[in-house]
């Protein structure tokens, strides 16, 4: 990932350069091809202040090409975590309510989009701070809900099993037989609910610590059927009962994205406990961060006005591919 200077539109942005190995077959190189185009035309499309935009795509030589988004300076929430292991509630809740705002747009629009790979690599802390805004990037493993591929009663087929992080995707993402499994956003909820328990607690609550070969080989999230508290640190017991909303094991049971954003916890004015006098304000800032305040949204005007100037050294920390990231 680089950090590059739009000269048109006088703002930074960041780059991420791809690069096809030259030893590829070209139908290998086909496929990585057609795969980042179709990232490209979902997330081009998403405007949003809570989502990181994406405003360019250009061909480099025969062999690497370029989309740019919208700059972060802070890192992302997984480097967050790996450095201080926890945040606090109010913290984390302001983190989480920013998530489902996105969440809520990607569900209003025609057609909607099912992100499918959130986690905490894939949520930008804008400045930095906890306390601040969060934008949602990457795309590259969304799944758009057309009416060819979409019932609302049933979901879609899951066509790319075994793609994703595991730690992050619900038990019905793991079943094996003779047709797909059936998925809808509910994806994303389930992904919620981890993100939230592990900024709390500091672990995963299923499969923390074990590989993904692990996780696959021993049923680990089909297996996730109960999520269970420790005792420390202290938790208020409405954030419990959020978590269990987003992590029930039944699709059928579990809050879908529209349900979840009216959840009483995520409201500007709820708490009886230690967070009522604290966060409150906290969360009313949250929300307007989430509703698009303060935050800009423009189209690049041509890839040939960028100058690539420095290395973004994790500071924009928009994708992870790049040697430089």
């Amino acid at each position: 990932m680089h950090k590059a200077f739009d000269l048109k539109k006088q703002r930074y942005v960041a780059c991420k350069v791809h690069q096809l190995n030259k030893d590829w077959k070209d139908d290998k190189k086909a496929n990585y091809i057609k795969h980042a185009l179709r990232e490209y035309n979902i997330h081009r499309t998403l405007n949003h202040p809570r989502i990181v935009e994406h405003y360019d795509a250009f061909e480099i030589d025969s062999n690497s090409f370029c989309t740019v988004m919208e700059y972060c300076s802070g890192h992302d929430l997984d480097f967050y975590l790996k450095q201080h292991k926890t945040i606090g509630e109010r913290e984390a809740r302001s983190i989480i309510t920013q998530v489902v705002s996105a969440l809520k747009y990607l569900n209003s629009i025609h057609p909607p989009v099912i992100h499918y790979d959130l986690k905490p690599g894939n949520i930008l802390l804008v400045d930095g701070d906890v306390l601040g805004e969060v934008k949602v990037t990457d795309f590259g493993l969304s799944k758009v809900m057309d009416e060819d591929n979409y019932n609302p009663e049933h979901g879609m087929d899951l066509t790319s099993q075994g793609a994703g992080t595991y730690w992050y995707l619900p038990p019905e993402c793991f079943v094996v037989g003779k047709n797909p499994p059936k998925i809808s956003s509910k994806v994303d909820v389930w992904s919620v609910g981890i993100i939230f328990y592990q900024c709390l607690y500091g672990k995963k609550p299923f499969g923390h610590n074990q590989s993904q070969a692990t996780i696959l080989e021993e049923n680990i999230i089909l297996k996730a059927k109960d999520v269970h508290f420790p005792n420390k640190p202290t938790v208020n017991s409405e954030a419990k009962a959020f978590i269990r909303c987003c992590l029930q094991y039944r699709k059928e049971e579990r809050y879908d994205v529209r349900q979840l954003s009216d959840h009483p916890y995520l409201q500007p004015n709820v708490g009886k406990h230690s967070r009522q006098n604290s966060s409150t304000s906290l969360a009313a800032a949250a929300a307007q961060a989430a509703a698009g305040a303060g935050v800009g949204q423009v189209q690049m005007g041509g890839s040939q006005l960028l100058q690539h100037n420095s290395t973004n050294s994790g500071g924009a920390g928009v994708v992870s591919t790049s040697s430089n990231s």
